[in-house]
């Protein structure tokens, strides 16, 4: 229980519970995380305490936005090792979680964490996010799509926003410095069916330093022509 007091600090912070199920739970995600990255890239930070801070707790701070508490489901774009998302259903195991990445290995690990750790409602998909978005079953289709990728907010937001329902939220974790990001993604936004509603500045624990998760609502339905293919997303976004 050597972490327990870290984590259960950091649930509280959000109104939620700690139980010792849901850190053993934790603990067996964090040693198959270090396990697994010994095959394949899964993550740069690998030890027990960074693991703890900077994935598990930087994950659910998304329950920061109150509204999160409500939302019942939630599509992890780009979710890589499995962040926000696992953390997000250990945390409440009401919410239905999807977890989409490109990469196939992934899948693999991430139907290994959910199988050992006995988690339900929670479906790991292999596809690219602009190939999924144009499938019934998903388009438009969720309370929330979540996403801590490494992409500017313009490609982003034409990745994820055409998963979320009108009146549905995106909400993308952040670094610290986005004014320019921001102010630069707000034609792609717009395009896309969305509005920024609130930038949430969030602590990275032990030190001075802030994330931002941006949240996003959707308030129309996003055109049909987007999401473009990949490489007219990434080299020209909207803007």
């Amino acid at each position: 229980m050597e972490y327990y007091d870290i984590m259960e600090k950091a649930f509280a912070n959000h109104n939620l519970s700690l139980s010792h199920e849901a850190y053993e739970q934790f603990m067996t995600y964090m040693a198959l995380i270090q396990e697994w990255n010994q095959k394949i890239n899964l993550t740069a930070i690998t030890e027990d305490e960074d693991i703890i801070k900077k994935h598990f707790i930087d994950s659910i701070q998304c329950y920061k936005f109150k509204e999160f508490h409500n939302f019942n489901t939630i599509i992890d774009i780009g979710t890589g090792a499995g962040f926000p998302g696992i953390p997000i259903k250990i945390a409440d195991r009401n919410k239905k979680i999807t977890l989409l990445d490109s990469l196939n290995k992934r899948i693999i690990f991430l139907n290994e964490v959910i199988a050992k750790l006995g988690l339900e409602d929670i479906t790991a998909v292999h596809s690219r996010a602009e190939d999924l978005a144009r499938k019934n079953e998903h388009r438009e289709k969720y309370d929330c799509v979540v996403s801590r990728a490494v992409a500017n907010m313009a490609v982003l937001s034409e990745y994820c926003l055409p998963y979320a329902k009108v009146g549905g939220y995106f909400m993308a974790l952040k670094g610290p410095a986005i004014e320019e990001e921001i102010l630069n993604s707000k034609k792609a936004i717009s395009t896309l069916g969305g509005e920024i509603e609130e930038i949430l500045p969030v602590p990275i624990v032990d030190t001075d330093l802030k994330h931002n998760i941006v949240i996003v609502r959707k308030v129309k339905n996003t055109p049909k022509e987007y999401p473009r293919k990949a490489g007219a997303i990434t080299k020209k976004p909207i803007v």
